[in-house]
């Protein structure tokens, strides 16, 4: 029996599973489309850590009254920990004034738009914030692939916009069309009287 047995240990150390959960979603988080390819169980993994991650950002976006920011600063440096922490530590100075820092990792951007856009992206929704599409199998080692992606996202609301019009131009044409068929059917029965 698999009590209290939550997770999936995915064939590594708990040390390399998390570290490889905060990649997957640092790239989901940035990347473009919104999405990311992976085996089924990982996306089955990654779901409810990233979707605790984005729970974090609602509640830092709907905090108010005393201590809100405070509240808000204390939510983001949980939430940090579903990253990995950028360049913080950084090599001794080589003796040259004026060396330029290096640029912070991906993490840093990924909490940064965890908190800037989908905290109020997903302000109403109280959960569900990704959704998983299975693939089929790979062809080298027959792994069953899936998408990951996060909902609500431009190409889906794009699509549901064109979709609108779409439908909108689709009832003008065919009211267009009846109001032809009528104006035909009036000239007919005009011409009928005539003769």
């Amino acid at each position: 029996m698999r009590h209290l047995k939550a997770h999936r240990k995915l064939g590594r150390t708990s040390e390399h599973r998390h570290s490889m959960l905060r990649n997957l979603a640092t790239s989901l988080i940035n990347s473009r489309d919104e999405r990311i390819t992976t085996t089924l169980p990982k996306a089955k993994e990654l779901r409810p850590f990233i979707e605790r991650a984005i729970t974090l950002s609602r509640r830092a976006r709907s905090v108010d009254g005393e201590g809100a920011a405070a509240q808000a600063l204390h939510l983001r440096r949980q939430a940090a920990g579903f990253f990995h922490a950028g360049n913080t530590a950084m090599k001794a100075a080589t003796g040259k004034r004026g060396q330029l820092r290096p640029e912070r990792t991906s993490g840093v951007a990924a909490l940064k738009r965890l908190f800037d856009e989908l905290g109020e992206r997903y302000k109403d929704r109280p959960g569900g914030y990704t959704r998983i599409l299975k693939l089929g199998h790979r062809d080298g080692d027959d792994a069953e692939l899936a998408i990951i992606e996060l909902v609500d996202n431009r190409r889906e609301v794009e699509a549901i916009e064109a979709a609108k019009k779409r439908a909108k131009a689709a009832t003008a044409k065919k009211k267009g069309s009846k109001k032809a068929a009528k104006s035909e059917t009036t000239d007919t029965a005009d011409e009928t009287d005539k003769a």
